[in-house]
């Protein structure tokens, strides 16, 4: 038996589909509790704001990457395995949530609250701080030396991963953040380390 997604899931999953289906258009809470079925005193009742919404998109984001990322830890020993399928995770994850990509490029937080970009920045801040985590792992553990600081190597690796999420949302969901990553992937992995 299929269990009916609460309305605070509908909410979000509208917000999403609109975020998807009309980059560049402000979505507004009338246009969201339109596209829901429902009233503006609904949303509110789910939400106390806009903001609120967004943040539990981010909020769902963080949750499913961050839980992702703990059993990458826990299953992969190596380093290099690690930082491959984090950097994909992400990068699939933003692929099949285009919606929420826009979020997390910023394109959708133009004039929303400045906590909301924050809330974001914090997140990538957290991805970066993994990847640094494994690269140091890395030396101590495999005895693998990055060719330049692991500072600098983590904050490499993230900013190829995002730029290609960039790519997607600049070409309207077109040029997929896993188009030729395989191939990124090789010659970025055979420069990290020495």
């Amino acid at each position: 038996m299929n269990k009916r997604p609460s309305r605070r899931d509908e909410i979000l999953q509208a917000l999403a589909t609109m975020l998807e289906t009309q980059p560049g258009a402000r979505i507004t809470t009338a246009k969201l509790a339109a596209e829901v079925g429902v009233s503006e005193a609904a949303l509110y009742r789910h939400f106390p704001s806009k903001a609120k919404m967004f943040e539990g998109l981010i909020e769902f984001v963080e949750d499913a990457i961050f839980s992702r990322v703990a059993l990458i830890m826990k299953e992969e020993s190596q380093s290099m395995a690690q930082l491959s399928h984090i950097l994909q995770l992400l990068l699939g994850f933003t692929e099949r949530n285009p919606g929420i990509t826009r979020i997390f490029n910023g394109d959708a937080l133009a004039g929303e609250n400045e906590r909301l970009r924050g809330r974001v920045v914090q997140f990538y801040d957290r991805l970066e701080t993994q990847l640094k985590t494994i690269l140091r792992e890395a030396e101590i553990r495999e005895g693998l030396r990055t060719t330049i600081t692991a500072n600098s190597t983590a904050n490499l690796l993230l900013s190829a991963a995002e730029g290609r999420i960039g790519q997607f949302v600049r070409s309207d969901f077109k040029r997929r953040p896993t188009e030729h990553w395989d191939e990124q992937w090789q010659q970025l992995s055979a420069a990290i380390f020495r």
